[in-house]
């Protein structure tokens, strides 16, 4: 039997509309009065966990779940050992750094070295002003990271941004884009390397019913 990690928030709905196209129905979790975080499809062939997108990626690599769906920010922040398979072309967002609207920075180079930047994306965040050699303090942040900015307690945010409309109505802007992250499907590397339950069979049926974005 096939263990999928489904992600709870904005691709869940994506997600299940994807697995309802091969045949694996797991849109109980679409019901406001289930409760259930574990769930099987009508021919009991093949299960579900929904959990933190944050979470997805740990479920997989310690072989709880054969398969997961999760966005690519994840993947970067979090370095799992788990296989990449398909880009899902779904949950379209970007990574950036952003700032007051009315402050004189307009690209990440020009912010002050030693400044402070808040994010939840740690990692993304060193990696991006490690490689412009420009020394920052990254404030973990796992709220309304806008409010780092609002505040002064940063001069800056690295976060995750889909139509910019949060950054506009809190008077900020970007000033650069670190990646472009849609949600992936990934696999237990042991697990698709020996094939079980038909596991390869189930990627190559998702690979097919992605839509291509146009």
């Amino acid at each position: 039997m096939i263990t999928v990690a489904l992600p709870k928030g904005g691709l869940l709905n994506d997600s299940i509309r994807l697995l309802k196209s091969i045949g694996l129905d797991f849109s109980a979790f679409l019901d406001d009065s289930n409760r259930q975080l574990e769930i099987w499809d009508a021919t009991h062939t093949a299960k579900a966990l929904l959990v933190r997108n944050y979470d997805v990626p740990v479920y997989v690599e310690y072989g709880q779940a054969q398969l997961g769906i999760v966005g690519y920010d994840i993947l970067r922040e979090k370095q799992p050992k788990v296989a990449h398979l398909v880009d899902l072309q779904f949950g379209q967002c970007r990574m950036s750094v952003a700032v007051k609207a009315s402050s004189p920075y307009r690209s990440s180079i020009d912010l002050p070295p030693h400044c402070r930047v808040a994010s939840k994306f740690v990692n993304c965040a060193n990696e991006h002003f490690n490689g412009l050699d420009l020394p920052v303090e990254i404030v973990p942040l796992y709220g309304s990271v806008e409010l780092g900015p609002i505040t002064g307690m940063s001069e800056a945010i690295v976060d995750l941004v889909a139509s910019g409309r949060t950054l506009k109505d809190n008077n900020l802007i970007e000033i650069d884009r670190l990646f472009e992250t849609t949600a992936r499907l990934i696999a237990h590397p042991l697990s698709y390397r020996l094939n079980l339950d038909g596991l390869q069979e189930r990627i190559e049926q998702i690979r097919t019913a992605v839509v291509p974005v146009a």
